[in-house]
């Protein structure tokens, strides 16, 4: 998908991290339009990382192997942060698709006001298409600095709300980057989605400015709460579902307590949710 886009002026960095598969073979049979970083398994942020080591464009693009984009997305994007020096990174809207080819949603471009920061604090998922629909000046990537390879999960979070810090961000609404979602993969990966947002959030509280890092912040930690408490009571965790309503409820007793005590209500009474 990417020797397919309208926009020609880019190179292709392939990390290969750790594969033990035909990776090397295939790439092999593209020839020298495709350049490999071959390094031991390190995982996503560090194979990442590798390529942006390697990378020499003005912007950098990322792609995970199960997703793909439409022709024009890199044509587009380079367009769209041209005409807007102050922007830092950009993304797409995204069709989100299960492995049959058949479209599971649209993943739309945020509608915020204000300080997309402080929006990507309330709603972690803010940045449309995520990984595979970013591309980033490199100036502002190298400002910012790597992806945090201890996240086991939502290092790309993390990332976009350092460069939300420091940068402004545009998005294209038309879905021009498709990602691929396997149906068990919440299920499998709900714990350590968790634990990194959590870690995410506390991580980067000081980047808010000073006089939002109680209150806000705190409302903002127990919407992060509640939503993994029904997803944990959803798949059957319901003890631990209802410890994050108590943490949420001890974080924000004014602004999220509604919440919390409905969620609190449904979950003791069996409710779906």
């Amino acid at each position: 998908s990417v020797l397919a886009q309208t926009f020609a002026d880019y190179e292709i960095i392939v990390v290969n991290d750790g594969s033990r598969d035909e990776t090397l073979t295939v790439i092999a049979g593209y020839g020298d339009v495709v350049r490999v970083v071959d390094k031991a398994n390190g995982g996503l942020s560090s194979a990442r990382n590798a390529g942006i080591r390697a990378a020499r464009g003005t912007y950098v693009a990322f792609l995970d192997a199960d997703d793909r984009w439409l022709p024009e997305k890199l044509q587009r994007q380079v367009t769209l942060m041209q005409s807007d020096a102050t922007l830092g990174f950009c993304s797409t809207a995204a069709s989100v698709e299960d492995p049959d080819g058949k479209q599971l949603n649209i993943w739309a471009c945020p509608r915020w006001s204000g300080s997309l920061l402080e929006h990507l604090f309330r709603e972690n998922a803010a940045v449309a298409g995520s990984g595979s629909g970013v591309l980033v000046k490199r100036v502002v990537l190298l400002q910012v600095g790597d992806f945090d390879e201890s996240l086991r999960s939502l290092e790309d979070i993390d990332m976009w709300m350092r460069l939300a810090a420091v940068a402004s961000y545009g998005c294209i609404a038309e879905p021009l980057t498709v990602l691929l979602k396997h149906p068990e993969s919440m299920s499998r990966n709900l714990e350590i989605m968790r634990e990194s947002a959590i870690r995410v959030m506390k991580k980067n509280r000081g980047l808010l400015p000073a006089g939002l890092q109680g209150a806000y912040w705190r409302s903002c930690m127990a919407g992060v709460y509640g939503d993994y408490a029904k997803w944990r009571y959803r798949t059957g965790r319901r003890t631990a579902a209802l410890r994050d309503v108590m943490q949420l409820l001890a974080l924000a007793p004014v602004a999220r307590g509604r919440l919390g005590l409905g969620l609190l209500k449904d979950m003791l009474l069996g409710h779906v949710l």
